[in-house]
């Protein structure tokens, strides 16, 4: 099912990754600069994610001895300390994922490199290094963005689809991992409640919220894949829906044949074996159409 197929370290079937994007409530701030401040709501929902869902999810990963991945807007970082230093101290990995989760994809190239230098700058202040992995707001990473994280020093990005396992992404700068994710793994729109940036969906129910998730993780585990949740503490990590997820991965955990990491892990060991020629990862460019594909009349 998979063309290209990896070996994953000690014999498991497949790699996985719960990523969170901590996006907290950047997002209302981005969506209504004008009067974001005022709407108590929606900032309280999004404050949700450090006081009280990365706490919830640090304590169950401590319990199972899992690291894994989170994703922080530089202004979030800015304004919860305290959540910084909580995932580091569990020996997770913090990623790059913008300064108040502007889309890249509305900006200049100007405005684009000013604003991922600057969240780049809160990284390296608040962690002491440069964060190994970026994942664009909203998915829209743009060619500009795939060639400054490859000047700065970054290894892997993680908003594009392309594929079922790691591949390559050649830029103007080099290349780096792409690590796919997918929208049958985002919680975004069964959980996602937000009319104040567009977005008002019935709630799902949080095990059936969760299934697509799991069936998606299902087929990875079957074909030998890289399976990457792509989720957020203010929607994941309430109570009921992290009960789920806690069950969920006891019995994933149970099973002995899979290997859950953080992304800048599996980019490493897909960069090894690439390096051995025990596995050739697909290619893709970062620009594949240099200009606008317009119909003609």
């Amino acid at each position: 099912m998979i063309l290209n197929p990896i070996k994953w370290p000690n014999g498991a079937r497949c790699a996985c990754a719960i990523t969170f994007d901590v996006d907290a409530d950047s997002l209302i701030h981005i969506a209504r600069p004008e009067d974001g401040h005022r709407r108590l709501y929606p900032i309280s929902m999004g404050r949700y994610g450090p006081n009280s869902g990365v706490p919830r999810i640090l304590d169950t990963y401590r319990r199972l001895g899992l690291k894994q991945s989170f994703f922080m807007p530089g202004w979030v970082m800015e304004q919860y300390p305290e959540t910084v230093e909580a995932i580091l101290a569990g020996g997770h990995e913090i990623g790059h994922h913008g300064y108040l989760h502007e889309d890249p994809a509305e900006q200049s190239a100007e405005e684009q490199t000013y604003w991922f230098e600057r969240a780049l700058a809160v990284h390296r202040q608040m962690t002491g290094s440069t964060p190994r992995g970026y994942r664009a707001p909203v998915y829209n990473v743009t060619p500009e963005v795939l060639s400054l994280a490859v000047k700065h020093g970054l290894t892997y990005e993680s908003s594009m689809m392309a594929d079922d396992l790691p591949y390559r992404i050649d830029t103007a700068a080099g290349s780096l991992y792409e690590l796919p994710v997918h929208w049958g793994s985002d919680d975004w729109p069964p959980f996602a409640h937000f009319d104040e940036i567009g977005y008002k969906m019935p709630v799902m129910s949080p095990r059936r919220g969760l299934e697509a998730s799991f069936e998606e993780f299902e087929a990875q585990y079957e074909a030998g894949g890289l399976w990457i949740g792509i989720w957020h503490p203010f929607l994941t990590g309430r109570l009921a829906r992290w009960r789920v997820v806690e069950q969920w991965l006891e019995e994933v955990l149970s099973r002995g044949d899979v290997w859950f990491a953080p992304l800048e892990e599996i980019a490493a060991y897909a960069a090894s074996q690439e390096a051995e020629g025990a596995w050739q990862p697909h290619r893709e460019p970062a620009a594949p159409y240099m200009h606008p594909v317009l119909m003609e009349k």
